[in-house]
């Protein structure tokens, strides 16, 4: 090699060094999760110092429980964490998708192709793939379509039970409502070790009674719902050293103490409390026969406040009148703590119906592994109906793949290889899914993409049990459109970003309100 050629070869590694230590990390985080994807995915234990241990097959949660301290790598976590607010499924896709984009876009501008061409070519072909999907997207009309069944089996890994329960609670539910943009059939998902399986109208808040004393069980339940503590205004500790500042503690006492006797002529049953209870209060609710749980999680509270027609009152609004107080209160059939669970269910609100899906597991780690399924299925589920779905087993996006190239020359000059970028990435999940069946992928594609244009079906994908060619739809192998879609958008965001990183530069620390920042190299 001659003088001239190392030079050359040495300026193209240090332009690229940026580049280069970004895409191994993506790399990196992309080999983390591809042996978890598809039918015959295997499970990855995640070990801290302590020797906790978590099992999982769920994409996010080993993304986000794993030591990770690469910016860009960062950035991939965050991309798969934004998928799964949005979608609750397909973390596992849009990691692996965004790890082949950059990969096979670090190739071509080695090859000598100018980035700003590659980006274009990437923006291009994310826009065709992501068309064709919405294009061949199917429809949900009835919520009883027992193809949500099976799209609950493929997102829930195969388990019988959580499929059924999380239709039963997306039937209980109503299409109206999960096509809401606020509401998460995953959230109705609780787990718990030692719990049957069940799903129920009502809700669970994970707290108990304050004292053994208090009701077990209330029927035809008032509910109050306190967003504050219940507990005397207090007094600045220099009053109470003065007559009149004991006096005015004592009047707030005897204030307290009448205001709560009005729960007792209101009939009220149940009191549900943001934060912590007086011991006064908790001594004469517990007379009244009124069960009250403190320190109950804000969401539950919510879900509480709107199953049971409820609305949420200040400790202050305690002194409005009994009429005025009437309004505040929600209802519910029924009520009761399940000592063993430690637990307590609120069952048939008079406010908006809710059903919850309640787990069972015989350990801790399993109790979470089945959660993140359930919700993952849940997700599914509330996906399709709002979305559509489309063939999965990694069919449609060989189709998509093969779209794409075919279409290529619709795309001028150089920006055509950022295209094949697109193309090559959108392979890898069936190549992943194939490979981890113990399969040989390349052969496979090429088996596929000729039954695809012989049959005209962009349906057919390779069965992991069997190895043959068969429709996925027929199968049951049904993904909804919008985890695709999103999955797409979001590795296609991630690769933009990292290719257009030319420097990585170390900042000194600073503070925020500084007028002037200083970097160092």
């Amino acid at each position: 090699m001659s003088v001239k050629q190392v030079s050359n070869n040495a300026e193209v590694d240090e332009r690229l060094a940026a580049l280069n230590t970004n895409v191994n990390a993506i790399r990196a985080i992309a080999s983390a999760v591809e042996g978890t994807i598809g039918p015959k995915g295997l499970d990855t234990m995640l070990v801290d110092k302590f020797g906790g241990v978590v099992i999982t097959n769920d994409g996010v949660t080993i993304l986000n429980l794993m030591e990770v301290n690469h910016p860009a790598a960062k950035m991939l976590i965050n991309i798969a964490k934004a998928q799964q607010e949005e979608i609750g499924d397909g973390t596992t896709t849009a990691t692996i998708l965004a790890g082949s984009m950059v990969n096979a876009g670090m190739e071509q501008i080695i090859k000598g192709v100018p980035v700003a061409k590659v980006i274009e070519g990437l923006q291009v072909g994310v826009r065709k793939a992501l068309a064709f999907f919405k294009e061949h997207a199917s429809q949900i009309d009835d919520i009883n379509d027992p193809l949500l069944k099976m799209i609950a089996l493929v997102a829930g890994r195969g388990h019988e039970d959580i499929a059924e329960l999380t239709v039963q609670a997306a039937r209980l539910v109503g299409k109206e409502k999960l096509q809401e943009a606020n509401f998460k059939l995953a959230d109705t998902i609780v787990a718990q070790v030692g719990a049957e399986n069940k799903v129920f109208e009502g809700i669970v808040i994970n707290k108990q009674r304050m004292n053994p004393q208090m009701p077990l069980r209330a029927e035809n339940a008032r509910i109050l719902i306190v967003d504050d503590a219940l507990e005397p205004e207090e007094i600045e500790e220099e009053s109470l050293s003065t007559e009149a500042g004991f006096q005015r503690f004592l009047e707030l006492q005897q204030e307290f103490c009448r205001n709560l006797e009005k729960l007792k002529l209101l009939d009220v049953k149940v009191v549900l409390v943001d934060r912590g209870v007086s011991s006064l209060a908790e001594e004469i609710l517990s007379d009244a026969d009124i069960m009250v749980l403190q320190r109950v999680a804000h969401k539950e509270l919510r879900r509480a406040m709107e199953h049971c027609g409820a609305r949420f009152i200040k400790r202050t609004g305690l002194k409005k009148d009994p009429a005025e107080l009437e309004k505040y209160l929600g209802k519910a059939a029924l009520v009761y703590e399940d000592e063993k669970l430690e637990q307590t269910f609120i069952l048939d609100g008079a406010g908006k119906p809710m059903a919850t899906v309640l787990v069972g597991a015989a350990t801790e780690e399993v109790m979470g592994e089945r959660e993140r399924i359930a919700k993952d299925a849940a997700s599914s589920i509330q996906a399709a109906i709002k979305g559509g779905y489309l063939p999965g087993g990694g069919a449609v996006e060989l189709a998509a793949a093969q779209f794409i190239k075919e279409n290529k020359q619709e795309v001028k000059g150089m920006a055509a290889y950022g295209l094949d970028c697109v193309a090559e990435a959108l392979q890898k999940p069936f190549f992943q899914i194939v490979l981890n069946a113990g399969f040989n992928p390349l052969e496979k594609i090429g088996d596929v993409l000729t039954c695809q244009k012989e049959k005209q079906n962009i349906a057919y994908a390779i069965d992991c049990d069997t190895g043959e060619i068969c429709n996925m739809l027929e199968k049951g192998i049904i993904d909804p459109a919008l985890v695709k879609i999103h999955a797409l958008k979001a590795a296609g965001e991630v690769a933009e970003a990292i290719l257009r990183i030319n420097t990585i530069i170390k900042m000194k620390e600073y503070k925020a309100n500084s007028e002037e920042s200083d970097f160092e190299t």
